[in-house]
């Protein structure tokens, strides 16, 4: 069985394009090219200011969270998933150069027979916890409410969404507009310990749970837990791995653990960056669905970006590749690979950004770099080929 029908068979694409066919139309904001849609300053009404608002979520990491917390009764895990909606909003926002101050409000959608108060108030709290620790940091973000809602005709366990939002001057804007030949690329990793992360990150992000989940978690779960998947599903493509969610690795984490490892924000990061760098900043994408192809949705002109030199592989991914037998260009092109963040730049401000990230206790590499090209690409050269997408 091909990759794409194990996707399309669970009901999610690689790439989601029926959703960019549905968006082709609409209004691409003030800067096409930007990570995120940006709007004129609606309330302010000042030409100098602009808008952004970026909704995204936590995904079916949610499921394998239920699943984590049935087995060892650990509410810890829900925390992780309140991280990863925010996450999967803040660091997008990072991409066109925002460090807040942020507003955010939150949107559960659970079943409430198997999803209790204990759980909604674990993910609530979490999310205000995790601003405080923001703030250590100078990311300053308010939690503005939301809506939980009961919705168990719809919701099998529980989907952790959120809203963010932000003002922010036009001229401190980050676009992709810059990028030119010459160019090279810092990528940053998604795995190790940040000095502001409280245990090991195994990389995984908020992107490919689906896969990783059923690829990796053995059968007997579908039995166990039958709530925690889509009984329509084909047989062949749920709990198809070989792992229990207790299951040592030869990283400090369990397997369970090391997929929900909570996803990285890179904000402190990109906040000091930019506060020394920012006139040398040619673009920042956030390489979530799409994986180390992401930037070819971003590029202003045809351009070839040549990745030969990314981080490591970390531990997740290669067991991932291993118990699904999955192409390794698809491996790169659904999975972040070891490296969620990646910013353009010249040579000299790249070393320094190296350092930066460092100093943060997240490794980064010089990955790349751009070429002239007569169409949009990107190449990877790894240890597992060469891939090329267009």
């Amino acid at each position: 069985m091909t990759d794409n029908n194990r996707y399309n068979l669970r009901g999610v694409s690689a790439q989601k394009e029926d959703v960019h066919r549905a968006i082709q139309k609409l209004d691409k904001g003030l800067y096409p090219n930007a990570f995120c849609k940006i709007y004129p300053d609606f309330w302010g009404n000042d030409e100098a200011y602009c808008n952004l608002m970026h909704a995204d979520g936590a995904g079916t990491k949610s499921s394998l969270a239920y699943l984590y917390w049935k087995e060892t009764g650990d509410l810890s895990v829900w925390k992780g998933i309140a991280i990863d909606s925010i996450v999967m909003n803040i660091d997008d926002l990072l991409c066109v150069g925002a460090t807040g101050p942020f507003t955010y409000s939150s949107t559960i959608g659970r079943n409430k027979n198997l999803i209790p108060g204990e759980v909604i108030s674990e993910i609530i709290n979490g999310t205000q916890s995790y601003f405080d620790k923001l703030k250590e940091y100078g990311i300053d973000v308010m939690l503005m409410g939301g809506e939980t809602a009961d919705v168990g005709d719809l919701v099998r366990t529980v989907i952790v969404d959120g809203t963010m939002a932000c003002r922010m001057r036009r001229d401190k804007l980050v676009t992709t507009e810059k990028m030119v030949p010459g160019d090279v690329v810092v990528s940053l990793a998604s795995y190790g310990q940040a000095t502001y992360e409280e245990e090991y990150n195994s990389g995984m992000g908020s992107n490919g749970l689906t896969s990783a989940r059923h690829e990796l978690l053995k059968k007997e779960y579908k039995t166990k837990y039958p709530e925690s998947v889509d009984p329509n599903l084909p047989d062949e493509v749920v709990y198809n791995g070989t792992y229990g969610l207790q299951d040592a690795t030869e990283t400090p984490l369990n397997v369970g653990k090391m997929i929900l490892s909570p996803t990285r924000t890179y904000a402190p990061v990109v906040l000091k960056v930019l506060q020394q760098h920012f006139d040398k900043i040619h673009g920042i994408i956030h390489c979530s669905g799409g994986g180390q192809s992401k930037v070819l949705h971003y590029l202003p002109q045809p351009l070839r970006v040549v990745k030969d030199n990314l981080l490591p592989v970390p531990p997740l991914f290669t067991m991932i590749q291993k118990s699904a037998g999955t192409d390794w260009r698809e491996m790169y092109q659904v999975f972040n690979m070891g490296q969620r963040l990646e910013i353009y730049t010249d040579k000299e401000t790249a070393a320094s950004i190296v350092e930066i990230s460092k100093s943060f206790g997240i490794d980064a590499v010089i990955s790349g770099h751009v070429e002239a090209a007569e169409q949009k690409e990107v190449v990877i050269e790894s240890p597992y080929g060469r891939f090329i997408y267009h």
